[in-house]
Parts: C-alpha cells; structure tokens; sequence
C-alpha cells in the first residue's frame, strides 16, 4: 500500500472543465504528475490525487491541507467553477477480494492504475451529483408553471421574462446533454481492460446507471417544460399581433368615415 496521511477517498467536483494547457503547466511545474487519457495522478508527500479534465479530483488519502492547497491551486485552471463544490467521502483497505459495501472499497493489489480503475467511477458519481442537482433545482424553480398553465392556460410571466426563463431552461439542458458521455464506460478502459472491473464494482455501489436513468427523465421533464412555455410564447405573440390588426382595422374605419 503506499504511503497515506489517512484511508480517505474524497471526490470533489470543483468545475465544469479544466482548461488542458494550463493545467498541464501548473500540474507540471508543481508536481510530480503522469497523465492517463483525461486523468493525471498528482503524487503527494503523502496519498496521491487524480485529477480529471471535466473538473473533478479524486483524493486518495491526502491530509486535509494538501487537499486544500492543491483545490485552491487548481482553481487557476477551472473554467466555470461551481459555487458550491459537490463533495463524496468514502473509506479503502486493501484485502483478497475486490469489492464495495458500507461506503469502504477493498482494493486487491492497491496499484494507481487500480485506484484509477476506481477512481473514473468516484469521478463520474460526482460529476452526476452536479448534474442531478441542476436538473433538480431548475424543476423545483419552475414547478408553479405547469400549474398556472393547467388552471388557467396562461402563465403570468412576460415575454421577456419567459425568453430569458426558456434560454436558462435550454442552457441546463444542453449542458447535461453535452456532456452526458462523461457518464459512459470511459475510454482508459481500452487501453487497461484488466482493471475495468473495480470500476464496475464501484459504479454499481454508486448506482450509476439507475441515477442516469432518473436523470433523463428530469430532462425529459425539463423538456417538456420548455415546450409549454414555447407554447406560451407563441400565443402571447399571436395574441399582440391579432389585437395590431384590430386595431389597425379601427383605424382604417374611422380615417374612412372622418373623410
């Protein structure tokens, strides 16, 4: 086993991105760093961290300071940081069976590829939770909508307002959509099949693809949303029309007989 401040394994999703070029600068002027595909091992004095590009880093027995240090250093390579970082704790040990139960994973030959191997599923459950609170938080915001439109068939929101509502809506919804390949069985795998099986282990005590599952429905939810309101819009807009031409026809009518 190397050597660890504690047996912590702590994931943390700081951004939505890292931008490569100055992450490789600042990790490599640093650090001791080794990159696989999306992911760089980052060894410390004591414990290791594996930073991946798509914002999240997975801390394997790092003390509280260096973990902090290398978070505030690594916010010079974020591109959009999240205000509040998602944030997993779980425990390891090292045993003669690989598996996961009770939040502690028993790794079976303790390699960095191994942890690695683990550490693509930490990442991913990390970046879900960000996802799965986005789609959270824009249906909570939004849910008196659909009731407004139910009891009366309007809503009683502007254009304006329902323009720059639909774009915050889309703009959510993109940005999971976009990035939803985060979720697949990552491409390190093909290169290293040998330890695809502790990533499955994890992904599956983590419920990956059942809360990807739930996911798309919210996004199905947010879409059909989005419909509504383009629904809305449109008969504001034919609305404001329709009265132009009443309008317009008044005063064609009084112009007539006036001369």
């Amino acid at each position: 086993m190397f050597q660890t401040a504690n047996n912590l394994i702590e994931s943390v999703a700081i951004a939505r991105q890292f931008n490569l070029s100055a992450l490789e600068n600042l990790l490599n002027d640093t650090y001791r760093t080794t990159r696989y595909r999306d992911a760089f091992l980052v060894e410390l004095e004591k414990g290791e961290a594996w930073v991946f590009m798509y914002g999240v880093i997975i801390f394997w027995g790092v003390e509280h300071d260096l973990k902090t240090r290398l978070l505030s250093e690594l916010k010079k390579a974020a591109e959009n940081s999240f205000a509040h970082h998602e944030t997993e704790r779980f425990t390891f040990e090292q045993g003669s069976h690989g598996l996961m139960r009770e939040e502690t994973l028993t790794l079976v030959e303790a390699t960095p590829l191994e942890r690695l191997g683990a550490s693509h599923a930490f990442a991913q459950s990390a970046k879900l939770s960000h996802f799965e609170e986005m789609a959270r938080d824009v249906i909570v915001q939004n849910e008196y909508i659909p009731g407004q439109l139910a009891k009366s068939g309007r809503t009683s929101l502007s254009r304006k307002k329902l323009a720059k509502l639909r774009g915050t809506l889309f703009s959510v919804n993109s940005d999971i959509l976009l990035n939803f390949n985060l979720l697949d069985t990552p491409e390190f795998f093909w290169s290293y099949p040998e330890q695809e099986w502790i990533y499955h282990v994890v992904a599956k005590y983590l419920d990956i693809s059942p809360r990807v599952s739930v996911l798309n429905k919210k996004l199905e939810a947010i879409h059909e949303l989005l419909a509504m309101l383009a629904n809305e819009q449109n008969h504001k807009h034919s609305s404001i029309l329709e009265w132009i031409i009443i309008l317009l026809i008044a005063v064609e009518i009084v112009l007539f007989f006036v001369h």
